[in-house]
Protein backbone atom coordinates (compact mmCIF):
# COMPACT_ATOMS: atom_id res chain seq x y z
CA UNK A 1 0.00 0.00 0.00
CA UNK A 2 1.21 3.60 -0.51
CA UNK A 3 1.22 5.80 2.15
CA UNK A 4 2.28 9.62 2.60
CA UNK A 5 3.86 10.50 5.40
CA UNK A 6 5.27 13.92 6.67
CA UNK A 7 7.02 14.22 9.18
CA UNK A 8 7.49 14.30 11.89
CA UNK A 9 7.30 10.68 12.65
CA UNK A 10 4.91 10.05 15.82
CA UNK A 11 3.75 7.40 17.46
CA UNK A 12 -0.11 7.32 15.41
CA UNK A 13 1.78 7.31 12.46
CA UNK A 14 4.65 4.74 13.36
CA UNK A 15 1.44 2.44 14.14
CA UNK A 16 -0.51 2.60 10.68
CA UNK A 17 2.74 1.24 8.84
CA UNK A 18 3.03 -2.66 8.04
CA UNK A 19 6.21 -4.10 6.72
CA UNK A 20 6.11 -3.96 3.21
CA UNK A 21 4.40 -0.67 2.64
CA UNK A 22 5.47 1.40 0.03
CA UNK A 23 5.75 5.22 1.72
CA UNK A 24 6.68 8.75 0.22
CA UNK A 25 8.30 10.99 3.40
CA UNK A 26 8.16 14.50 3.06
CA UNK A 27 9.61 17.22 5.89
CA UNK A 28 12.74 17.04 8.15
CA UNK A 29 14.79 14.15 8.37
CA UNK A 30 18.59 13.78 9.84
CA UNK A 31 21.59 12.00 8.55
CA UNK A 32 23.80 10.43 10.42
CA UNK A 33 26.59 7.32 9.83
CA UNK A 34 28.26 4.90 11.98
CA UNK A 35 30.81 8.27 12.96
CA UNK A 36 27.88 10.31 14.35
CA UNK A 37 26.28 7.59 15.63
CA UNK A 38 29.35 6.84 17.87
CA UNK A 39 29.79 10.27 18.83
CA UNK A 40 26.65 10.88 19.94
CA UNK A 41 26.23 7.93 22.40
CA UNK A 42 29.38 8.84 23.90
CA UNK A 43 28.51 12.44 24.44
CA UNK A 44 25.31 10.54 25.97
CA UNK A 45 27.45 9.15 28.27
CA UNK A 46 29.18 12.10 29.02
CA UNK A 47 25.96 13.46 29.75
CA UNK A 48 26.03 15.75 27.25
CA UNK A 49 22.72 16.28 25.23
CA UNK A 50 22.96 15.05 21.59
CA UNK A 51 22.79 17.98 18.70
CA UNK A 52 19.26 17.08 17.93
CA UNK A 53 16.00 16.11 19.25
CA UNK A 54 15.41 12.36 18.17
CA UNK A 55 12.00 12.48 19.15
CA UNK A 56 9.39 11.59 16.79
CA UNK A 57 12.40 12.24 14.15
CA UNK A 58 14.08 9.87 11.58
CA UNK A 59 17.48 9.43 10.83
CA UNK A 60 18.69 8.84 7.40
CA UNK A 61 22.08 6.02 7.39
CA UNK A 62 23.36 8.21 4.98
CA UNK A 63 26.91 9.79 4.09
CA UNK A 64 26.23 11.20 0.61
CA UNK A 65 28.66 12.35 -1.88
CA UNK A 66 29.79 16.07 -2.44
CA UNK A 67 27.40 18.26 -4.18
CA UNK A 68 28.43 19.14 -8.09
CA UNK A 69 27.53 23.07 -8.86
CA UNK A 70 23.56 23.94 -8.67
CA UNK A 71 23.14 20.60 -6.75
CA UNK A 72 21.63 20.41 -3.07
CA UNK A 73 23.38 17.37 -1.92
CA UNK A 74 25.32 15.07 -4.24
CA UNK A 75 24.44 11.10 -4.33
CA UNK A 76 21.98 10.18 -1.53
CA UNK A 77 22.16 6.79 -1.64
CA UNK A 78 21.67 4.44 2.26
CA UNK A 79 24.21 2.71 3.91
CA UNK A 80 24.19 -0.68 5.36
CA UNK A 81 22.17 -0.23 8.35
CA UNK A 82 23.89 -2.96 10.65
CA UNK A 83 26.47 -0.50 11.34
CA UNK A 84 24.34 1.25 13.58
CA UNK A 85 22.97 -1.66 15.51
CA UNK A 86 25.17 -1.08 18.34
CA UNK A 87 23.98 2.39 18.80
CA UNK A 88 20.35 2.22 17.74
CA UNK A 89 18.29 1.22 20.96
CA UNK A 90 19.78 4.19 22.58
CA UNK A 91 18.50 6.76 20.22
CA UNK A 92 14.94 4.54 20.21
CA UNK A 93 14.73 4.65 24.41
CA UNK A 94 15.06 8.58 23.39
CA UNK A 95 12.06 8.27 20.89
CA UNK A 96 13.52 8.36 17.66
CA UNK A 97 10.84 6.97 15.39
CA UNK A 98 12.47 5.80 12.24
CA UNK A 99 15.74 4.70 10.37
CA UNK A 100 16.03 4.81 6.37
CA UNK A 101 18.89 2.28 5.46
CA UNK A 102 19.80 -0.90 3.63
CA UNK A 103 19.88 -4.09 4.77
CA UNK A 104 19.00 -6.41 7.96
CA UNK A 105 18.67 -5.21 11.95
CA UNK A 106 19.63 -7.38 14.88
CA UNK A 107 17.44 -8.61 17.44
CA UNK A 108 18.25 -5.98 20.09
CA UNK A 109 17.05 -3.19 18.03
CA UNK A 110 13.54 -4.61 16.99
CA UNK A 111 12.95 -5.38 20.25
CA UNK A 112 13.88 -1.90 20.96
CA UNK A 113 11.54 -1.10 17.62
CA UNK A 114 8.43 -2.77 19.43
CA UNK A 115 8.96 -1.32 22.82
CA UNK A 116 9.30 1.79 21.77
CA UNK A 117 6.94 2.10 18.79
CA UNK A 118 9.27 2.74 15.80
CA UNK A 119 9.89 1.93 12.12
CA UNK A 120 12.69 0.87 9.79
CA UNK A 121 12.48 1.72 6.14
CA UNK A 122 15.09 0.56 3.53
CA UNK A 123 15.73 2.94 0.40
CA UNK A 124 17.26 1.46 -2.75
CA UNK A 125 20.59 0.99 -2.46
CA UNK A 126 22.30 2.19 -5.99
CA UNK A 127 19.57 4.72 -6.69
CA UNK A 128 21.66 7.33 -4.72
CA UNK A 129 21.47 10.01 -7.55
CA UNK A 130 17.50 9.21 -7.84
CA UNK A 131 17.17 9.23 -4.27
CA UNK A 132 19.17 13.03 -4.34
CA UNK A 133 16.30 14.57 -6.41
CA UNK A 134 13.99 14.31 -3.21
CA UNK A 135 16.33 16.46 -1.34
CA UNK A 136 15.50 20.07 -1.43
CA UNK A 137 17.49 21.15 1.51
CA UNK A 138 20.87 20.24 3.27
CA UNK A 139 22.47 21.49 6.04
CA UNK A 140 25.57 20.01 7.95
CA UNK A 141 24.15 20.66 11.63
CA UNK A 142 26.76 18.95 13.97
CA UNK A 143 30.32 17.11 13.76
CA UNK A 144 31.44 18.82 10.38
CA UNK A 145 34.84 17.55 10.82
CA UNK A 146 33.81 14.40 10.04
CA UNK A 147 33.21 15.79 6.44
CA UNK A 148 30.63 13.22 4.68
CA UNK A 149 29.40 11.78 7.68
CA UNK A 150 28.44 14.68 9.68
CA UNK A 151 24.95 15.50 10.56
CA UNK A 152 23.13 16.79 8.53
CA UNK A 153 18.85 18.37 8.65
CA UNK A 154 17.30 17.17 5.17
CA UNK A 155 13.94 18.74 3.91
CA UNK A 156 12.67 15.71 1.75
CA UNK A 157 9.88 15.68 -0.53
CA UNK A 158 8.10 12.66 -1.26
CA UNK A 159 11.76 10.44 -0.56
CA UNK A 160 10.67 6.67 -1.62
CA UNK A 161 10.97 4.35 1.21
CA UNK A 162 9.53 0.70 1.59
CA UNK A 163 8.63 -0.06 5.50
CA UNK A 164 10.87 -2.85 5.99
CA UNK A 165 10.01 -3.73 9.55
CA UNK A 166 7.45 -2.00 11.48
CA UNK A 167 6.74 -1.73 15.26
CA UNK A 168 5.14 -5.11 15.80
CA UNK A 169 8.57 -6.86 14.61
CA UNK A 170 7.00 -8.08 11.27
CA UNK A 171 9.79 -8.59 9.13
CA UNK A 172 9.65 -7.83 5.15
CA UNK A 173 12.95 -9.96 4.45
CA UNK A 174 11.78 -12.64 6.60
CA UNK A 175 8.11 -12.56 5.29
CA UNK A 176 9.54 -12.47 1.97
CA UNK A 177 11.35 -15.96 2.17
CA UNK A 178 8.54 -17.54 3.71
Amino acid sequence: MNKYIDTPLTREKVKDLKAGDYVYLSGTIYTARDAAHKRMIEGLERGEELPFDVRDKIIYYLGPTPSREGQVIGSAGPTTSSRMDKYTPSLLDLGLKGMIGKGKRNDSVVDSMKKNTAVYFAAVGGAGALLSQCIKKSEVIAYDDLGTEAIRKLEVEKLPVITVIDCCGNDLYKLAGE
